[in-house]
Parts: C-alpha cells; sequence; structure tokens
C-alpha cells in the first residue's frame, strides 16, 4: 500500500515552525544590570599585599550570572563623609543607570570620634539619604546595609554589638525612606555567635607568626575577614537579596542558597 500524503498535516508542521522562529527572532533579552557596592574595608577589593585580607564585596560577583556586573567601589577607611568627599560617590552616580542597583554598607569609619573620617549622627543620617535620593534619581534601586560586625564576645562567650548607634540610624533611614535594609549587623552577629569565641577567628585575619608572608609577625584582625568570613557574609546578603523578592533574585547563580550560609546546617 502506499501512503498518502497528508498536505494539510505538513503545512499545519511548517506553519508551526515558522511561528516559533518568529517569536524566537522577537525574543526580548533580560537586560543588563549593574550593581554598585558603595561602603568601606569589610566590604572592599583588596591588593594582593593584603591577602588573606578579604572584603566580602569580592566573592559576591560570583553569585551572579552572566547579565549581572559588580562594580565594588567600597575602599578601606571610607565614611559617608570621605565617600562623598573623594568624589567616590560621584564615580557611581555618573554612571548610575535606570535598573542599575546600590548597595550602601557604612558606619565603621563614621562612627569613631577620634578618626579624620568621623561623620556625627545627623551628618550620617542625611548623607545616607543623599545616597538614597540621587540613586533614584537615576531610576536605580538603592539598598542600605547594616555595618557587618566585629568580632567581640563577653566573658560568657556572647557576641557583643559593636555598631549599636550607627546601625540604629541606617534601620531608621530605611524605614523613613520606605527602602530594603540588609540587617548585616544583626545577621553577622548571629553567624559569630553560632561558630563561637574560637572558632569565630575562622573567619577573620588571624595569623600566626610565620603563617603568611604577608603577615610575618602574624595578625590579630577582628574587624577584616579571611576569604572564608567573606564568603560567608556574602552569601548572608544573597540571602536576603532573595528573603526580600528583589527582582535581582532572578540573576543569582542556581544552587546558591541559604543554607550555605548557615555553619551547621545539614
Amino acid at each position: 500500500m502506499r501512503c498518502k500524503l497528508n498536505i494539510h498535516s505538513v503545512g499545519n508542521k511548517m506553519l508551526l515552525v515558522a511561528g516559533l522562529l518568529v517569536l524566537g527572532a522577537f525574543t526580548i533579552p533580560v537586560n543588563h544590570v549593574n550593581i554598585y557596592l558603595a561602603g568601606d574595608s569589610t566590604m572592599a577589593d583588596k591588593e594582593v599585599k593584603a591577602y588573606p585580607e578579604t572584603g566580602w564585596g569580592m566573592p559576591f560577583h560570583a553569585f551572579f550570572d552572566s547579565t549581572v556586573t559588580v562594580i565594588n567601589k567600597a575602599k578601606n577607611g571610607r565614611s559617608t563623609k570621605s565617600f562623598i568627599a573623594q568624589g567616590l560617590w560621584k564615580s557611581i552616580t555618573a554612571n548610575l543607570k535606570e535598573g542599575d542597583y546600590v548597595f550602601i554598607q557604612f558606619g565603621h569609619n563614621d562612627e569613631v570620634p577620634t578618626k579624620a573620617t568621623y561623620t556625627p549622627e545627623a551628618d550620617f543620617s542625611a548623607n545616607l539619604v543623599k545616597f538614597i535620593n540621587e540613586t533614584r534619581d537615576k531610576k536605580a534601586t538603592p539598598i542600605l546595609i547594616t555595618p557587618v560586625a566585629r568580632r567581640k564576645f563577653d566573658r560568657n562567650n556572647n557576641v557583643q554589638e559593636t555598631h549599636e548607634i550607627y546601625a540604629a540610624i541606617v534601620r531608621k533611614v530605611a524605614i523613613e525612606q520606605n527602602i530594603a535594609l540588609i540587617d548585616l549587623d544583626k545577621e553577622s552577629q548571629e553567624l559569630l555567635q553560632k561558630f563561637g569565641p574560637e572558632n569565630s577567628k575562622l573567619l577573620y585575619n588571624h595569623l600566626l607568626p610565620g603563617e603568611n608572608p604577608n603577615y610575618p609577625d602574624g595578625k590579630t584582625d577582628d574587624t577584616h575577614f579571611n576569604e572564608l568570613g567573606a564568603r560567608k557574609m556574602a552569601q548572608i546578603v544573597l540571602n536576603d537579596i532573595k528573603q526580600l523578592h528583589l527582582a535581582l533574585a532572578d540573576r543569582i547563580v542556581k544552587g546558591v542558597n541559604a543554607a550555605t550560609v548557615n555553619p551547621q546546617a545539614k
């Protein structure tokens, strides 16, 4: 028997294929976005001579897909005041475009009265509002972050607050300006408590004499992180991006989740 060719069936299939090709040609590409990081040494990129000291902004970029570029403008020793005065903030706003994000984390250097970078409380609040408004003016999204915790425990092995006043200002501004907040101060304290007084040293730049050529005499630093600590802090921020349901969450590389933040997670 000879099979009869169903002209209508073939024609319908060809139309279907043609339609799919047309739809593919008009698929709207995902817009590329930049994430700008504005902050201090706990967030900043480090020179090789400082390793293993690592800012949490360094591993942060690896969590996102190819549609995201992380631009780390954080610098050692900066406060909101010096970040503005030295033109670092302007270097962000000059390039900021609609759809971008700015993650803002200050407090470490603003809060110390003996430093030249000291920023009185009212000025600190005003500077944060300036950052928010100028980011919004560019139709970009500002995210406030409380200053990440220093490693400090009391005699009962309870982690201590080290940014009480300035972290509270960040929280207050976030509420008043109706802006997303990542409470890294609180969440990093919780992480330190889980690690405990001794194991938490594994997150910071603690080195014995002769352990690293960059620090031949050793180092005891309870403010700045090593590579592990920086990654843990970056993961906290990453998890909060998801919890806040930011559109940016859709651009996170699949497989990265909150469980990696908790050292006791199974």
